[in-house]
């Protein structure tokens, strides 16, 4: 699910959006600009509207536990019934 990640560059106070593919990416973003002393404004996606980054972290978590089970999906042969 895609995110987008509005913030403040400290530099000069203009507000910038960045998006990330995955709430991990997000978080990882959210984690480098933090870093860099950026104020986060807000977090969007269009499934959920905006959230915060608590929230995020929920999303990154269940999307880890998903991950597994879809490269499972992609990697195992479909069984063949009635053979």
């Amino acid at each position: 699910m895609p995110y987008t990640v509005v913030f403040n560059a400290m530099d000069n106070g203009d507000a910038s959006a960045t998006d990330a593919t995955t709430a991990k990416e997000a978080l990882a973003i959210i984690d480098a600009l933090q870093r860099s002393h950026e104020e986060i404004n807000f977090i969007t996606s269009p499934h959920e509207g905006q959230i915060g980054v608590e929230m995020l972290r929920v999303l990154a978590k269940e999307e880890e536990e998903e991950m597994p089970l879809a490269m499972v999906k992609k990697t195992r042969p479909a069984l063949k019934l009635g053979a």
